[in-house]
C-alpha cells in the first residue's frame, strides 16, 4: 500500500504575531486547508527545536553561564530575562499546537492502528524532549489542554498541569515508543499493509527509527534519573528497565542534534547573542578543571577541550575571570566576538584582558551543531546509576568503565566538531587514541585515582554540557555537587513569562497561590 502521507493534506502555517498574543492565538490551528501535507507540518515541529536568539542572549548567556559556572558574567548589566523566557515560552506552544494537529490528522487516517506505530512515536518522543525542557526551566505548566484551542474554545486558556503528570505521562509516552517503533526497512503490519511513514520528512534522523528508538530510551535515563529521588518507586523500574534489559541508547558518534548544514538553515543567533552581549569569558572554575596552574601561557592545560571553548586574550595569554571578583577585579572589555575576526582574527580589543569563549565555536553558522543529547551523557548517567545503586546492584567497577567511556566520548565528539567546521583555522592536533587514554588517566580526571567518584561523575558531566547551560542548571539543581567556588546560586526555576499572566491570568493566579511565588526562589518538582 502506498504512503498515506502523500495522500494526505494539512493546512499552512500561519506565522503568529508577537509574544503579546495569548492562548487564543497559540492556539490556533496553525494551517489553512489543503496546502502543506503532513509531513513537512512535522518537519515545522523539528525546526522549531532550534534555539531561540532571545533565550540564547537573555537566559544562557545573562543567566545560565553564571548560575552554573560554566563561565564567567564579567558584568550583569541586562537582567531582563522576560524576553527570553517569553520567546522559550512562545516557541513551545507554537510548536504544541503543530503536533496536536499532525497527531489528529494521523489519528484520522483509515489505516490500522498499528501501521501509525512510527509516525506516532516519531511525534511522542519530540513532545517528551521540547516538554521536559520547558518545564524543568519552569515548573508545572499548561500542558493537557495546551496546543488544542482550534479543537474548541474551552481550550484557549488552559489550566496549568503539575510537573508531576506531566513527567510521569512522558516517560509513559517514551515507553509506549520504545514498545512500538519497527525499525524494520519499509515496515508492515501483520496484515500487510504499509506503516505510515515520516521518514522522507525527518530532518532529525533522516527516517533511522533505531535512532529514534535510542533517544527515546536516553530520555527516559535522563529524566527518570533526574526525578528518582523525588519518586524513586516510579522512576528506579525504568533505570532497571533499560540497564538491565540493555534496551538500545545513543552510542557515540550518534549524538543528538541540530544541524545547519544538513537541515539547511543558517545558525545566526549563537554569534549574535555572543556579540551583543559581549559579557561572558572564562571563569576561574572551569579553568581549574582543565589546567593544572595559571600559566598564562597554557602549558598547564591536560583537557583538550579547553582549546575548544575558550582561547586567549588579547595579548594571546589564558588568562581566567575571576568567578567570585572582588572590587580589585579589573574591568573586562574587548571585541572577541566581532566580525572583524574573519579578517583580522588576532584583533580582540586591548581591554580584552581576560579569556573569551572560542570565536569560531560562536561563529560558524553551518557546522557547529545545537547539541541536544550526548552519547557522553548517557555514559554519565550509567556512572551514577551504577555508582549509587539507583534500580541495579551497585557496582563501582561499571561505575568506573562507564564515566571512562564518558569522558572519551565527549573529547572525541568535541574534537569531531572542530575537525568538521571549515572556517576554523586556529585547530588543535586531534589527539589520537593513546593520547586520549592519558588524558583520561590524568590524576584530575582519572575515576580510578580519585575517591570522590559522584562529584567526579557530575564534574565530567557539567562540562560535556558546556553548550547545554540549561542541562547543567537541572544538574546543579538536582546533585548540588557541580563544580563552584563559593555558594551554590539560589536560582531554582525561570518565573512564567509577563504574558502568561495577561493572557491566561486566572489560571496563572490559581497557580501563583499554590505556588507561594512565581519566582526564582520556588523550587520545580523534582528538586522539592
Amino acid at each position: 500500500m502506498k504512503r498515506f502521507l502523500l495522500l494526505l493534506s494539512l493546512p499552512l502555517l500561519i506565522i503568529l504575531p508577537s509574544c503579546e498574543k495569548g492562548f487564543e492565538e497559540l492556539n490556533k490551528n496553525p494551517f489553512s486547508p489543503t496546502q502543506a501535507d503532513v509531513g513537512a507540518v512535522f518537519n515545522t515541529v523539528v525546526d522549531l527545536t532550534r534555539l531561540g536568539w532571545n533565550e540564547q542572549f537573555y537566559m544562557h548567556n545573562e543567566m545560565l553561564y553564571g548560575i552554573t559556572q560554566l563561565a564567567a558574567l564579567t558584568d550583569a548589566s541586562f537582567q531582563n530575562s522576560s524576553i527570553g523566557t517569553e520567546e522559550v515560552w512562545q516557541m513551545y506552544y507554537k510548536s504544541l499546537a503543530h503536533i496536536r494537529t499532525v497527531e489528529n490528522r494521523l489519528n484520522e487516517l483509515d489505516v490500522e492502528a498499528e501501521a501509525l506505530n512510527n509516525a506516532l512515536s516519531m511525534l511522542k518522543i519530540l513532545t517528551a524532549y521540547k516538554t521536559f525542557r520547558v518545564t524543568d526551566l519552569f515548573g508545572d505548566m499548561p500542558f493537557f489542554e495546551a496546543g488544542r484551542g482550534f479543537e474548541g474554545l474551552e481550550f484557549a486558556r488552559p489550566k496549568f498541569d503539575t510537573q508531576e503528570e506531566i513527567y510521569k505521562f512522558l516517560l509513559q509516552e517514551l515507553q509506549w515508543a520504545n514498545e512500538h517503533i519497527n525499525t524494520f526497512p519499509n515496515p508492515e503490519t501483520t496484515s500487510g499493509q504499509a506503516y505510515v511513514s515520516l521518514g522522507e520528512f525527518d530532518n532529525l534522523f533522516f527516517g533511522d527509527m533505531m535512532r529514534w528508538k535510542k533517544f527515546a530510551n536516553s530520555l527516559r535515563l535522563r529524566h527518570a534519573l533526574r526525578m528518582v529521588e523525588k519518586d524513586p518507586n516510579f522512576a528506579q523500574p525504568i533505570l532497571t528497565e533499560i540497564i538491565e534489559d540493555e534496551l538500545p541508547i545513543i552510542k557515540e558518534g550518534e549524538d543528538v542534534i541540530m544541524s545547519p548544514e544538513q537541515q539547511s538553515w543558517l545558525n545566526e543567533s549563537v554569534n549574535w547573542s555572543f556579540r551583543e552581549h559581549k559579557k561572558l569569558r572564562m571563569g576561574s572554575n572551569i579553568w581549574h578543571l582543565l589546567s593544572e596552574t595559571d600559566e598564562p601561557d597554557g602549558s598547564g592545560i591536560y583537557d583538550p577541550r579547553a582549546y575548544i571553548f575558550f582561547e586567549t586574550n588579547n595579548a594571546n595569554e589564558w588568562v581566567a575571570y575571576p568567578q567570585l571578583p572582588s572590587s580589585d577585579t579589573p574591568s573586562s572589555g574587548g571585541i572577541p566576538y566581532q566580525q572583524h575576526r574573519d579578517q583580522n582574527f588576532a584583533v580582540k580589543g586591548t581591554s580584552n584582558i581576560f579569556s573569551p569563549f572560542n570565536y569560531y565555536l560562536i561563529r560558524d553558522e553551518k557546522q557547529i551543531p545545537q547539541l541536544i543529547l550526548t552519547a557522553a551523557e548517557g555514559h554519565f548517567i550509567k556512572a551514577e546509576i551504577y555508582l549509587r545503586g539507583l534500580g541495579v546492584a551497585a557496582d563501582v567497577s561499571q561505575a568506573e568503565a562507564s564515566y571512562t567511556l564518558g569522558v572519551v566520548a565527549s573529547i572525541n565528539m568535541w574534537q569531531n566538531i572542530v575537525s568538521n567546521t571549515q572556517i576554523w583555522v586556529n585547530k588543535q592536533p586531534t589527539l589520537s587514541s593513546g593520547q586520549i587514554f592519558s588524558v583520561v588517566n590524568h590524576p584530575n580526571i582519572s575515576i580510578f585515582l580519585n575517591e570522590h567518584k559522584l562529584e567526579l561523575i557530575y564534574q565530567q558531566r557539567w562540562l560535556d554540557s558546556f553548550r547545554q547551560p540549561w542541562e547543567a542548571y537541572s544538574l546543579l539543581r538536582r546533585t548540588e555537587m557541580t563544580p563552584h567556588e563559593g555558594e551554590l546560586a539560589q536560582h531554582f526555576r525561570f518565573a512564567y513569562p509577563p504574558s502568561e499572566s495577561q493572557n491566561n491570568p486566572e489560571n496563572w493566579a490559581i497557580q501563583v497561590a499554590k505556588m507561594g511565588e512565581d519566582s526564582e526562589k520556588t523550587k520545580v518538582w523534582w528538586d522539592e
